[in-house]
């Protein structure tokens, strides 16, 4: 076996110095463009670069500036649509000013999150976009300010601290979906999500430690209890990731009482539900109705297509980038909170209540 050949050793700006006939302090200036070097020197120690393709050290680089030209984001799903949609419109603004983008996953865990908020600042990001796994323990987003890095919140606020913020109305839009049931006659309808919370069943009064759910459980307990709906909060369901949305959605369908609405808080959700419905042989929307929160290409397609939630997922990214460069640019003072709204996509999914329970297949 013929021996492995040895990695190319990484060129240096000392062997762009020597290529270049100047000495390494020119040549780190001339590579740095800083400091006093003339264009002959510096077109000579570029075009040396160039043949020996040189890559910068980028650490070396922002331990010199204070800037590493990278903002971190952390956020608390990369398999859900939304945070993908989210990141483009992040990635867009950023780029386009110049930025590379770092993205972390912290699986809607605290503990996750506060090791990657870690991880970005030792890597000297110039700002964060965090999506908080918990509106309530956010002590460790305060090392942020304390690095002197800015910090927006992407689609959640953090309770009793203000920071710049980019969220959606969430209370209004889940109050005009559950409007739209109603008035086809709905009373017995559900919501489900998946954040985690010490029972499944929602009680009023209860915390719940993630402001966009929060907001959601609001509204939709704001129309049922405005439409006289009485235990408005009876089919709320919490902690679905935990328990499995399979099994709470069959909970739901083939209780005692079985809801005849679903409201999915996100597009994962009501994807298994909309399976579940047609495991237990039953249909959208004459025997059931469906509204999911966000509008990714598959709701669009489905028979019947889904009325969905439509949130400005890549602008509030977007938002969130502008923000984070508006603060590293020394633009802006105070705190902003940019709110947008969301609109309901009236598709198929929603029809009367009927008449009566359907039976439900063994």
């Amino acid at each position: 076996m013929s021996p492995r050949p040895a990695s190319r050793r990484a060129v240096t700006v000392a062997d762009i110095a020597r290529a270049a006939k100047v000495s390494k302090a020119t040549a780190a200036r001339a590579l740095g463009d800083y400091g006093q070097v003339s264009e002959a020197v510096r077109a000579r120690v570029q075009a040396a670069a160039e043949e020996l393709n040189y890559r910068p050290n980028a650490l070396a680089k922002s331990m010199n500036t204070g800037r590493s030209n990278t903002i971190g984001v952390v956020v608390g799903d990369i398999e859900n649509p939304f945070f993908a949609h989210a990141m483009r419109g992040i990635s867009d603004v950023a780029n386009k000013a110049g930025y590379d983008v770092i993205l972390i996953n912290s699986d809607e865990d605290v503990d996750a999150e506060e090791a990657a908020v870690d991880v970005l600042l030792d890597k000297q990001v110039d700002a964060l976009i965090v999506a908080p796994a918990s509106s309530a323990r956010v002590a460790h987003l305060e090392a942020v300010g304390a690095a002197g890095r800015p910090l927006v919140l992407l689609d959640r606020r953090a309770d009793g601290q203000r920071y710049d913020s980019v969220t959606v109305d969430n209370r209004t839009a889940a109050a005009h979906a559950t409007a739209e049931l109603l008035a086809e006659g709905h009373r017995r309808i559900a919501f489900i999500s998946t954040h985690d919370h010490q029972s499944p069943v929602y009680t009023p009064g209860d915390t719940i430690t993630m402001s966009s759910v929060a907001d959601r459980i609001d509204g939709v307990m704001e129309a049922l209890t405005d439409a006289g709906v009485p235990s408005p909060e009876r089919n709320i369901r919490l902690d679905a990731r935990r328990r499995g949305v399979d099994a709470v959605a069959r909970e739901l369908l083939t209780g005692d009482d079985p809801v005849t609405a679903i409201i999915a808080s996100d597009s994962l959700i009501a994807m298994t539900v909309f399976q579940t419905i047609r495991t237990l042989g039953l249909r959208i929307p004459d025997d059931v109705s469906l509204i999911a929160f966000d509008n990714p290409e598959w709701t669009g397609i489905t028979t019947p297509p889904l009325t969905v939630v439509e949130q400005p997922i890549y602008e509030l990214g977007a938002a969130a980038a502008r923000l984070a460069l508006q603060r590293m640019r020394g633009e802006r003072v105070d705190d902003e909170a940019v709110v947008f709204d969301a609109d309901l996509v009236r598709r198929s999914s929603v029809g009367p209540v009927p008449a009566q329970v359907p039976l439900i297949a063994p």
